[in-house]
């Protein structure tokens, strides 16, 4: 997949307020700017198209604007990330110039530009309507943790699975590896264009993992195994671990 036009890549970062258990996060402060204007930096750094930042919150428009990059004011009544990148990309992108949207949540300050692109390649086949991200899990701890979800995935090279299935509890059963999930995605537009048009599934909200909504419509997902899970900023604890993580990258 040759992706040198870059123009036909969109990288949308969904940026909301209402945190609980990290109020105000798109804004903490880490090595001098907030979060989102260094989720932002990362997208950038990943160079693959477009990137902007799409909000609910005045304070945060402002402050991703004087950091230099594109913003755009979204309803602050969505009920998922994709949802908000969909109406991003329906305002910034009329025309529809954009035939791939990544979803980079605005919550991974320190993720590498190589994870951004591992989930493009997962689109390489033209079947794929929905590309994401997985590592292998090594702890025994993870493997029976709820909070990690896991990829049930059939093989199709050493570096990628067809998922056929996301799941809360340890699976699949037998010898062989687990998978943990990283919610990064990149969408086809029309892929993204359908979804958001469904219904939430019967296993969707079982599971409470809105992927599910996608295989219960027919729609295929592919998964690209990385070697690392990207630091998800949730918690004050978190928010420490970016902070030492990207002091430490600046030197």
């Amino acid at each position: 997949m040759n992706h040198t036009d870059l123009s036909r890549t969109l990288v949308l970062i969904p940026a909301r307020m209402a945190s609980v258990r990290l109020p105000g996060k798109p804004l903490a402060d880490i090595c001098g700017l907030p979060m989102i204007v260094q989720v932002a930096k990362r997208a950038q750094e990943a160079n693959v198209g477009r990137v902007v930042v799409a909000v609910d919150d005045q304070r945060v428009f402002d402050a991703v604007q004087s950091a230099g990059f594109e913003v755009v004011m979204t309803r602050s009544d969505h009920q998922s990330g994709s949802d908000r990148i969909h109406e991003a990309m329906l305002l910034i992108d009329p025309d529809a110039k954009a035939e791939i949207i990544i979803n980079v949540q605005g919550d991974l300050p320190t993720i590498e530009p190589e994870v951004i692109h591992a989930a493009l390649r997962a689109l390489e086949d033209p079947r794929t309507d929905i590309a994401t991200l997985t590592v292998e899990i090594e702890s025994e701890e993870d493997k029976v943790n709820p909070s990690i979800v896991k990829v049930i995935g059939s093989p199709v090279s050493e570096t990628r699975l067809h998922a056929l299935y996301f799941t809360r509890v340890t699976a699949p059963y037998g010898p062989g590896p687990l998978y943990h999930h990283i919610g990064l995605y990149a969408y086809r537009r029309a892929a993204l264009d359908r979804f958001v048009t469904l219904k939430p599934s019967v296993l969707e909200k079982r599971e409470s993992l809105e992927q599910l909504r996608a295989l219960e419509a027919g729609m295929r997902i592919d998964v690209e195994i990385v070697k690392t899970v990207p630091l998800g900023v949730d918690t004050p604890a978190d928010l420490e671990k970016a902070r030492a993580i990207l002091s430490a990258r600046q030197g």
